[in-house]
C-alpha cells in the first residue's frame, strides 16, 4: 500500500494508529514520514479533533496537520463486531500506537498481554498523561495540564507576571516525537532480537525533561531560578529591542560576543567597564545594559539592525510574525512547506517534515484522509473482506 517511488527507511513496518488529538497522531505520523505504512482507525464520524477549526471546505485543519500519510479507516469499538475487527488488525501490524487513559485498552479487551497472544512481536506504543505507573497514572491529561504539572508553565513569561502557557502544544508535540523515537528503539530492537516490547511515554516526563538548566539548578542546588521573560537565563544582554519596523532579538551575551556589540553600537568604552567586564557582572547589570542597546535599536530598522549584527557575527533575528515566516525564502530554501493533491480537497499545504536526509529524503505521499476515506481498501486488503462484508459492516453501524 506504499505509495510513492523510492525506498523509505520503515518501508514495510505496518503500524495500526489507535491514536487521537495530537501526541499519539504525531507519532504515527512521523512513522509514516518515515515509510511505515500507518493505518489510522477512527470511530465512525471521526474523532472529537474533527470539529476542531480552523476549517477547510469543512474539514478540520487541526486533524489533517497530524495524519499526513496515513490511511483513515473507522470502526465503533464498542460494536459487538469491533473487538474481532481489532484482534485481526493487531494481528497485521507490527507496531500498535495508542494514547487511551490507562486501562483503558484492558477493557477494550485488547491490553498489552492479548496483543502479545495475537502477535509474540509486537511492539505497543503507549502515550498518556502521567504514564502506566505512579499515583497519577490514571488521571487525565490536555497539553495545558502537562505544562502546568510539569513546571513548564511556571518557567514561561515575566517575571512580575503570572504564569503562562506556550503559544503552542509543546508538551504534545515533544511527548509525540518521543513517541517516535521510542518507536524507532523498539523496531531496532526487533530487528535484531525478534522481540517486540511495550514503549511508555508520558506527557509529564516528556515536559518534565525540558526544564534544562532550572532543572539542574533545583536538583544540585537546591537553587531555584525565576522566569526570565525574553532574557536569558544565563547571559546578559539578551533580549528583544523595539526598532522602527516592530521588534529584534539579539543574543549578545557571552564573553565573546558582548565586545563585538559594543563596536557595533559605538560604545567601545563598555568593554573594559567592570560593570560588564563579566557575564555574571553583565547579569547583575542587565537592566542598564538593555537600556543601552534600546537606545541604539529604537531609530533604526530591523533590517539595518540586522547587517550590522551579522556583519559583526551576533545571533538575531526580527521577530517573525506567522505570515513572515510562511514566506520566508530561507523556509521555502530548505523545503518546509510541502503541497499535496486530495482527491476531494484539492491541493493542501502544510509544514513538511523538519528531517532531510539525503539518501533516503521524507516526503509528503498520502494526504491527510477525511473520515474512513480507506474503509473499503484496508478492510478488503487487510482484512480479506468482499465487499459485501464491508457494506453489511457500514450498515450496521459497525464502521
Amino acid at each position: 500500500m506504499t505509495e510513492g517511488g523510492g525506498a523509505r527507511p520503515l518501508q514495510g513496518v505496518r503500524v495500526l494508529d489507535l491514536s487521537r488529538f495530537i501526541a499519539g497522531p504525531i507519532c504515527g505520523q512521523i512513522l509514516g514520514d518515515f515509510g511505515a505504512e500507518v493505518v489510522k482507525v477512527e470511530r465512525p464520524g471521526g474523532e472529537d479533533s474533527r470539529h476542531h477549526a480552523p476549517y477547510f471546505k469543512g474539514e478540520s485543519l487541526f486533524t489533517m496537520l497530524y495524519n499526513r500519510n496515513k490511511y483513515g479507516i473507522t470502526l465503533d469499538t464498542r460494536h459487538p463486531r469491533a473487538l474481532s475487527i481489532l484482534e485481526k488488525l493487531i494481528g497485521w501490524a507490527d507496531v500498535v500506537i495508542e494514547n487511551y487513559r490507562p486501562g483503558t485498552i484492558e477493557q477494550m479487551g485488547i491490553g498489552y498481554q492479548r496483543m502479545r497472544e495475537l502477535r509474540p512481536d509486537i511492539i505497543l506504543v503507549s502515550i498518556s498523561g502521567f504514564g502506566q505507573t505512579g499515583p497519577d497514572s490514571r488521571r487525565a491529561l490536555f497539553d495545558a495540564i502537562a505544562q502546568a504539572s510539569s513546571g513548564l508553565m511556571s518557567i514561561t513569561g515575566d517575571p512580575d507576571g503570572a504564569p503562562t502557557l506556550t503559544g503552542t502544544y509543546v508538551s504534545d508535540y515533544v511527548t509525540g516525537y518521543q513517541g517516535a523515537m521510542g518507536a524507532f528503539g523498539a523496531i531496532m530492537h526487533k530487528w535484531r532480537t525478534g522481540e517486540g516490547q511495550m514503549v511508555d511515554v508520558a506527557s509529564l516526563d516528556s515536559s518534565f525533561a525540558l526544564l534544562g538548566t532550572r532543572l539542574i539548578a533545583q536538583l544540585m542546588l537546591g537553587k531555584a531560578m525565576p522566569r526570565s521573560g525574553s532574557r536569558d537565563l544565563l547571559t546578559a544582554p539578551v533580549n528583544v529591542y523595539s526598532c522602527l519596523d516592530g521588534s529584534i532579538y539579539i543574543q549578545a551575551g557571552t564573553q565573546s560576543l558582548f565586545p563585538k556589540l559594543c563596536r557595533v553600537i559605538r560604545r567601545p568604552d563598555l568593554i573594559d567597564d567592570q560593570r560588564y567586564a563579566s557575564v555574571d557582572a553583565r547579569m547583575l547589570h542587565q537592566a542598564e545594559l538593555e537600556a543601552i542597546v534600546a537606545e541604539w535599536s529604537a531609530g533604526q530598522t530591523a533590517f539595518d539592525i540586522a547587517r550590522q549584527l551579522d556583519d559583526a557575527g551576533i545571533p538575531n533575528a526580527k521577530v517573525a510574525t506567522v505570515a513572515d515566516v510562511a514566506a520566508s525564502p530561507q523556509i521555502r530554501a530548505r523545503g518546509m512547506i510541502t503541497e499535496i493533491e486530495h482527491a476531494s480537497l484539492g491541493t493542501l499545504r502544510f509544514p513538511a517534515s523538519p528531517i532531510k536526509m539525503e539518501r533516503s529524503p521524507l516526503d509528503t505521499y498520502k494526504a491527510p484522509p477525511t473520515v474512513g476515506e480507506d474503509n473499503n481498501e484496508v478492510y478488503s486488503r487487510i482484512l480479506g473482506m468482499s465487499g459485501e462484508e464491508i457494506a453489511e459492516l457500514r450498515s450496521s453501524g459497525a464502521i
